[in-house]
């Protein structure tokens, strides 16, 4: 054990030495991920082109493959760099002065240049671009190669490359994190929902979670111009949308193509080479439609020396893999292209490889397998809890048939859940189809659906609600159990916020949909309508507890500080990339805490919690300030009481029991209470008793009466008397045993006195501190 614990903690400390070096391990570079043409090819066809830098040297390595197609063709080539709107290089090279002028006309047949050139040292890249480029996730840069006539200046050829550092915020670990705590947070929610309450706030969170991740996925589908880092980002909650990445080769988008050109579809597929090649230049990663070159560059870069690419040493550098691109999928994106992808839900979901024409019919068979899952499900627990009904466990454990009894409307209980959390996606990607004017079939399959979603959602919220209005005191209208998702998170008379909730929702679906031109629209219509919702927690305390007021306003006020960054984001406004690329870190971190707080929430409400507690304080359970006694002597009289506290009863009591509970009267002079004992009621008329003995004592400082002495008797129902002065029946909490020493004074009839004492009418006791 001592050599398995010292391995551990070697290979731990290895690692943390390790860390440094793996991460300085990888050279500061930026590379090419991307390549299109800027221009129609008329010269030159580009089959490859991969450049790369190196900061550690300043030298930047070029893998061009391309061919002439046009005799007599003499050019220059112009090297140009984008970083978030910065333009640190723009170099010109004389191809002419190359190799001796073996390009000089260029020669009609394939070549292929790969070597590295070192920049000279008066040329200072590396102080025109910040070391934050080579490690800020979804690097927004690009690099551009013109060739233009050297006689007439006429453009040859244009090809744009993105470029990137190898860091993304958008990562397959968090997609399979947040996917595992939606599984995780289901599980607990079904677990809760069968053996617990029936208001239990697990499945109210599972709701919540995946609302939430909804809420980051549908931010990504405003038409804004939105940072590379952010638009990453939102692509990990995509799945809580329905949209599931998907190859090129994929058999459902392949037969979704095929049914909307056979139905009147005419929008183009998605491309396999990715969306970023297709993005607006206006947009990032691009931040520029076009780019002319300033003077200062120009005449910097006609003064320096004239490279030949054949004295160049390639020396150690390695280039790193990048994409190999073939001409022939090499497309050109131009201001006047009609393959452009716009920003909003274009750009998003041809980024997972869902053409913009295919989103519906995605989301459409996603919905279908959904509803099957659901409806297999509720099947297989019916059936398995018929079977438990028959067997034997139903003898032993009699609530498998209450559970049976309430199946039905269990089951509806969980199909509302799942139109819930279905329901915002189908309305926004069916609102977008009806714009696109594309397929008739598509447009049509969304009509049904629509009509189905609203056929499980409306009527439910309308019995959930009937029954919270003020009209329905004088009804006899009751909730049915099948509206829990309603009726569980709200007061019973706060019911009818779920109205406020459901218009939203579907506003926010319109306004996606409709206003898919218009991002600064979007923007402010989200803002709008999370401050109305957020007004009405505040105003209605719609929830069952303060705490869960405070808590649902601090998710409003996430989304709605989040909504209120969006609007930077607006192309109108024209904000710079760097302060947008900050604005977006915030919104992601903001967003992050809200889900982390869902969590921890969830674990909670689960009760994991009050295990960790018990966990940690070793299974000691700390005792209350008026539970503390002075000895020993008061652990028979709280025995009983401890064991109704952990069966679960201790929350019941009422007001009759816990008066029963005061009227308890102990002898033991170190005896304590948990509540302060009442006098006893005296006789409703005066007594005339014989005079007590002065050496007779008792708890409360004189003798009782033997008719009160301590002994069990029946319940009240069962005494009768025939004195009118009986005293009432006193009932007992806690029983002592034989063996303490305080059972033989509680339940001994030798009282110091015999004679009985005569009571007051209205007694007075001095104060005691208990």
């Amino acid at each position: 054990m001592f050599f398995s614990v010292a391995r551990l903690r070697l290979a731990l400390v290895s690692l943390l030495l390790a860390s440094p070096a793996l991460v300085d391990a990888r050279d500061k570079s930026l590379f090419t991920s991307s390549v299109t043409y800027c221009a129609p090819p008329e010269s030159l066809l580009i089959e490859q082109f991969d450049i790369a830098y190196y900061a550690k040297n300043q030298s930047i390595v070029f893998n061009v493959s391309a061919a002439s197609v046009v005799p007599n063709t003499n050019v220059n080539a112009n090297l140009f760099l984008n970083v978030y709107g910065m333009q640190p290089v723009n170099v010109t090279l004389d191809i002419c002065s190359l190799f001796d002028g073996a390009l000089c006309p260029l020669p009609l047949y394939n070549f292929t240049g790969s070597d590295s050139l070192s920049l000279p040292k008066d040329f200072d890249i590396a102080s025109q671009i910040p070391d934050i480029a080579y490690f800020i996730p979804d690097l927004e840069a690009y690099a551009q190669l013109t060739l233009t006539d050297v006689k007439s200046g006429e453009v040859k050829a244009c090809v744009q490359s993105t470029l990137s550092n190898g860091w993304s915020t958008h990562q397959y670990a968090v997609e399979w994190s947040t996917g595992s705590i939606a599984l995780f947070a289901l599980a607990a929610a079904v677990w809760q929902s069968i053996f617990g309450d029936v208001t239990s706030l697990v499945p109210v969170r599972l709701v919540d979670i995946l609302a939430m991740f909804q809420t980051i996925a549908l931010s990504g589908l405003l038409a804004l111009n939105f940072p590379s880092l952010y638009r990453s980002y939102t692509l990990n909650f995509a799945w809580a949308l329905g949209l599931f990445p998907a190859t090129p080769t994929s058999s459902i988008q392949a037969s979704i193509n095929r049914m909307r050109h056979l139905t009147g579809g005419d929008l183009s597929d998605s491309s396999g080479d990715g969306a970023i090649s297709f993005v607006n230049r206006k947009l990032s990663p691009y931040n520029s439609a076009t780019y002319v070159a300033p003077q200062s560059l120009i005449r910097t870069a006609s003064s320096l020396a004239r490279v030949n690419l054949a004295d160049l040493a390639s020396g150690n550098l390695t280039l790193p893999t990048a994409q190999v691109l073939v001409g022939g999928n090499v497309a050109t994106v131009t201001e006047e292209s009609s393959n452009v992808l716009q920003a909003g839900i274009p750009i998003y979901t041809n980024l997972i490889g869902i053409a913009t024409a295919n989103a519906f019919m995605t989301i459409f068979f996603v919905a279908l397998i959904l509803a099957a899952i659901v409806l297999g499900a509720l099947a297989l627990g019916y059936g398995i809890t018929l079977l438990l009904c028959r067997s034997e466990c139903s003898n032993k454990c009699p609530g498998i048939g209450r559970f049976r009894d309430n199946y039905p409307a269990w089951a509806k209980s969980w199909g509302l859940r799942a139109a819930l959390l279905s329901a915002l996606p189908i309305q926004v990607f069916t609102f977008y189809q009806w714009t696109l004017k594309d397929s008739w079939l598509a447009v049509l399959l969304s009509v049904f659906l629509l009509i189905a979603l609203m056929a499980i959602i409306l009527p439910s919220a309308f019995f959930a609600v009937r029954a919270s209005l003020p009209t329905a005191r004088w009804s006899d209208s009751s909730t049915p159990l099948s509206v829990a998702p309603f009726t569980a998170p709200y007061r019973d008379s706060r019911v009818y916020y779920v109205i406020p909730l459901l218009t939203i929702m579907l506003v926010k679906a319109l306004v996606t949909a409709f206003a898919h031109t218009h991002g600064m629209v979007q923007a402010v219509f989200f803002v709008v309508l999370e401050s109305l919702l957020l007004l009405c927690i505040i105003v209605l305390k719609p929830y069952h507890t303060r705490r869960a007021d405070i808590f649902m306003g601090y998710l409003c006020i996430t989304r709605l500080v989040c909504s209120g960054l969006m609007i930077a984001f607006a192309e109108s406004l024209a904000v710079q990339p760097i302060p947008r690329v900050a604005i977006g870190a915030v919104a992601a971190v903001i967003f992050s805490v809200a889900c982390a707080v869902l969590f921890v929430n969830l674990l909670v409400n689960m009760g994991l919690w009050r295990l960790f507690k018990y966990a940690v304080c070793c299974g000691r359970r700390g005792k209350r300030q008026g539970e503390k006694c002075q000895d020993d002597s008061s652990l028979g009289s709280t025995l009983s009481d401890s064991s109704i506290v952990e069966k679960g009863e201790g929350s019941r009591y009422s007001e009759e029991r816990e008066k029963k509970d005061n009227t308890t009267i102990t002898t033991a002079p170190s005896q304590c209470y948990n509540v302060r004992p009442e006098n006893p009621s005296p006789p409703s008329t005066s007594v005339s008793l014989s005079p007590h003995s002065e050496t007779s004592s008792t708890t409360l400082g004189e003798a009782l009466p033997r008719r009160w002495s301590f002994q069990f008797s029946p319940p009240p129902s069962a005494v009768t008397t025939d004195s009118p002065h009986s005293p009432p029946y006193t009932h007992r909490t806690s029983t002592a045993t034989a063996s303490t020493p305080i059972s033989g004074q509680r339940h001994s009839r030798n009282i110091s006195s015999s004679v009985p004492t005569p009571l007051e009418e209205y007694p007075t006791y001095e104060p005691r501190a208990y």
